[in-house]
């Protein structure tokens, strides 16, 4: 066996060891949060069960917040602005918005690694891979899930801002929730919350950047580089 097979690149590690493809939908108009979290919960469930394939869901979402299990209220800074949902993901508070590629990633890991950190070391990889598609350099930070850009301006100190936003679990080896990717949402309505429960960064977008990027062209980004991490896709219906 050679060294490759040994210890195959990060761009292969969540490859489905039988090849099969996941599902990939794309839903369009806005998806309310409820019903989405209830259907992709029941695809979860359905997975693990071995009646329904993978699937990644690719959608946009009204003007909301979303509480992970590590949210802490303080950092809910206007809890009328939008409605608030508290959610099952990892993570702290998130805004979900238009303008912003949400993607849920319903994965079966039984058959791709039983690796949960990996993972989403996968999922940032996944990111920084569309990203580079538009010439963005997408990085990583020790201690800070999620995927950042480093702004940088003649006479204005350096400074990172994040562009996508991670918060996922795992039920019985099946993963749902996913990512966030900032295309061009209206970055104001970040200042409800406390990001990620990060106060000393700010947030950036495709468009933010000077990228007039639209959504159908981030999806086929979001797409290949999705291929590239974790193989083949075929076209799939969104369950709601």
């Amino acid at each position: 066996m050679i060294a490759s097979e040994l210890n195959p690149p990060a761009s292969a590690r969540f490859h489905r060891l039988d090849g099969q493809p996941a599902e990939w939908a794309v839903s369009s108009g806005y998806v309310d949060y409820p019903a989405a979290v209830a259907a992709m919960e029941a695809r979860a469930a359905a997975i693990a069960e071995g009646t329904a394939g993978e699937l990644v869901w690719l959608l946009e979402h009204p003007p909301i917040y979303t509480a992970g299990v590590s949210a802490k209220g303080e950092d809910l800074l206007a809890p009328d602005r939008f409605p608030v949902f508290a959610t099952g993901r990892g993570g702290q508070y998130t805004y979900h918005g238009p303008g912003q590629r949400v993607v849920y990633v319903m994965l079966d890991l039984r058959a791709r690694q039983k690796d949960v950190r990996g993972f989403v070391e996968a999922l940032e990889g996944w990111v920084i891979g569309a990203l580079d598609a538009f010439g963005v350099k997408g990085e990583i930070r020790p201690g800070r899930v999620g995927v950042w850009v480093e702004r940088k301006a003649p006479g204005v100190p350096a400074r990172e801002d994040k562009i996508a936003a991670i918060g996922v679990k795992i039920r019985r080896w099946v993963s749902f929730h996913g990512i966030s990717f900032n295309v061009e949402p209206e970055l104001d309505h970040f200042g409800g919350i406390v990001p990620c429960g990060i106060s000393e960064h700010g947030v950036t977008s495709l468009v933010d950047l000077g990228l007039p990027v639209t959504l159908d062209e981030a999806d086929e980004a979001l797409r290949a580089s999705f291929v590239e991490t974790f193989g083949p896709v075929t076209p799939g219906a969104a369950p709601v």
